[in-house]
C-alpha cells in the first residue's frame, strides 16, 4: 500500500527552479509516480515553482545543491547534498530528491521555512540555513 505525503495546512513559501532541474524533476516524478509516495509531492513542488533560467539561482536550492537546515521540532542541524535517486547516499550526507526532506527543499531560499506531511502521517518543519552550489 502506497501512503500519500499530504500537503500541509501551512501556506508554502515561494520557490524557484532551474529550467533544467525542472524538466528533469518532472520525467522522474512521473516515471516513479507507480512506486514511489513521494513522487506525487514533488510533482505539486515542481507545479508550483516559477521556473528561472539556470543562471539565476545563486542561493537557492538545486540539484547537486549542498544545503544547511534546521528541523524546527528538534533545532538539529544537518548539512546533505540534495541528489537524484540513483547518487543517493545517506552516510555520506547525499539526500535523494525522492525523500520527503528531499522534495520539501527543492526550490527554497536561505531563511525559508517549509512544513511537510510525512509518510506516517505527522508534520515536518525544516529550515534552510544556507545553500552553497551546485557542486
Amino acid at each position: 500500500m502506497i501512503h500519500q505525503i499530504k500537503a500541509p495546512r501551512k501556506e508554502l513559501p515561494p520557490i524557484k527552479l532551474r529550467q533544467q532541474d525542472s524538466d528533469r524533476l518532472g520525467q522522474l516524478a512521473e516515471a516513479a509516480a507507480e512506486t514511489s509516495p513521494v513522487a506525487e509531492f514533488l510533482a505539486r513542488e515542481i507545479d508550483r515553482a516559477t521556473v528561472v533560467p539556470d543562471s539565476e539561482l545563486a542561493g537557492i536550492v538545486c540539484m547537486e545543491s549542498e544545503v544547511v537546515f534546521r528541523d524546527d521540532a528538534t533545532g538539529q542541524q544537518k548539512r546533505v547534498t540534495l541528489v537524484y535517486p540513483n547518487a543517493a547516499d545517506i552516510d555520506a550526507g547525499r539526500i535523494s530528491v525522492l525523500t520527503p526532506i528531499g522534495a520539501a527543499l527543492i526550490g527554497l531560499a536561505a531563511g525559508q521555512t517549509i512544513e511537510f506531511g510525512t509518510p506516517t502521517g505527522g508534520v515536518k518543519s525544516l529550515t534552510v540555513l544556507e545553500v552553497s552550489g551546485p557542486a
